[in-house]
């Protein structure tokens, strides 16, 4: 099981270690840009990915979406705030790092001096007090430092979180990794609602035959 920074995914392992017993599960970290040809590849049988990916030949469940951030020095103007919008950072800079897993229509903003190669060196950048960065709250957490803080920004684009597959993969143990992530319970059959029961039919009620018709008492 492959999946991007910033996805935890212990609490399905633990869950799926608990079920299928018989058949462990190797969780391996791989960056965004990665980790679909790595799932096309047969390097990992499934992914937690970031939306959106190519789709060919893949089954993709969205799972959940992620608030944006800004991280700043904790000593920024920013900081007195709990959340902002894009318009609040127009006159600082911003980082854009080649990793970037948000998608922009007009980036908020001045351009920072430099394009980090990653979000661990933008963040370096952004300790030196050369600018701020915006990312899904997951990598701020993942990449947390007690010189710096990060507060939500309401209007941003947000990253959503999907497991990904070969559609060639789609097998019981794949079904059972579905609803595990999704939540259903051992006896849910997957996912898939159980055969109702006919409702058996009353028996006829069956008329009396003459024999057994009750006399009627003749009136005196």
């Amino acid at each position: 099981m492959a999946y991007v920074p910033g996805v935890t995914p212990g609490k399905w392992a633990g869950v799926w270690a608990e079920r299928v017993r018989e058949v462990p599960l190797r969780l391996l970290q791989t960056s965004a840009a990665e980790i679909v040809p790595l799932l096309r590849s047969g390097g990992a049988d499934a992914a937690f990915v970031r939306l959106p990916v190519d789709r060919e030949a893949l089954h993709v469940i969205p799972l959940y979406t992620e608030m944006t951030v800004v991280v700043v020095p904790k000593d920024h103007a920013v900081a007195a705030v709990e959340e902002l919008v894009l318009a609040d950072l127009a006159d600082e800079d911003v980082f854009d790092p080649l990793d970037d897993v948000l998608t922009w229509d007009d980036r908020p903003g001045q351009p920072a001096f430099t394009r980090p190669e990653s979000t661990a060196a933008a963040i370096e950048l952004v300790a030196s007090e050369a600018g701020v960065l915006l990312l899904p709250q997951s990598l701020a957490r993942l990449h947390h430092r007690k010189d710096l803080t990060y507060r939500t920004v309401t209007d941003a684009p947000q990253s959503q979180i999907g497991l990904a597959w070969l559609d060639a993969e789609t097998t019981d143990l794949m079904e059972e990794l579905i609803g595990i992530v999704r939540g259903r319970t051992p006896n849910s059959s997957r996912g898939r609602a159980p055969r109702q029961q006919p409702t058996p039919k009353k028996p006829p009620q069956q008329r009396p035959t003459s024999k057994h018709r009750p006399q009627k008492r003749r009136r005196k």
